[in-house]
């Protein structure tokens, strides 16, 4: 009556390199369709238990948006690990500073599952704040995210 479900090998599974430019593109809607890939859900062979997500290259991240006030009222915490040790950033200080790619990584990490499986699809992302990046070779397919939906970029 009922067909068997597929269930992909690890041996089946086929990953892509994909480019996407984050210049002029909001952080939350980036993130959540890189998590997607990472994952690998847009492929109709999803398994959830297996890394079958894309490689995925992000160039121009120092150039990303954040919508609203998040700029100055977007706060990140870490904690040094001493008493009263809680430190906080806002995102406008992380963008400006040495390393704005963590805004997006960050923003796709908290996208993703915790735990090993989550951890290794995380690797599968580099995250680059210029227009340069070391993986040519790989001879990546560019993804243009601000056509897919006219929110995804703002003109700023």
């Amino acid at each position: 009556m009922f067909g068997k479900s597929y269930s992909a090998k690890a041996a089946d599974i086929e990953k892509k390199w994909v480019l996407i430019d984050a210049k002029g593109l909001v952080v939350g809607r980036l993130a959540s369709l890189i998590a997607l890939r990472l994952r690998g859900k847009h492929k109709p062979a999803f398994t959830p238990h297996l890394d079958d997500g894309d490689n995925i290259i992000v160039i121009n991240a120092e150039k990303v948006v954040l919508t609203g006030r998040k700029s100055e009222q977007k706060i990140y915490h870490h904690y040094s690990g001493y008493q009263g040790g809680l430190k906080e950033r806002s995102a406008k200080f992380i963008l400006e500073g040495r390393f704005p790619e963590r805004i997006v990584e960050k923003a796709v990490e908290r996208m993703l599952p915790r735990g090993p499986l989550g951890r290794r699809q995380l690797g599968n992302l580099r995250v680059y704040k210029g227009s340069e990046h070391p993986h040519a070779a790989q001879q990546p397919v560019t993804l243009d995210v601000a056509s897919l939906n006219r929110k995804n970029a703002r003109l700023v």
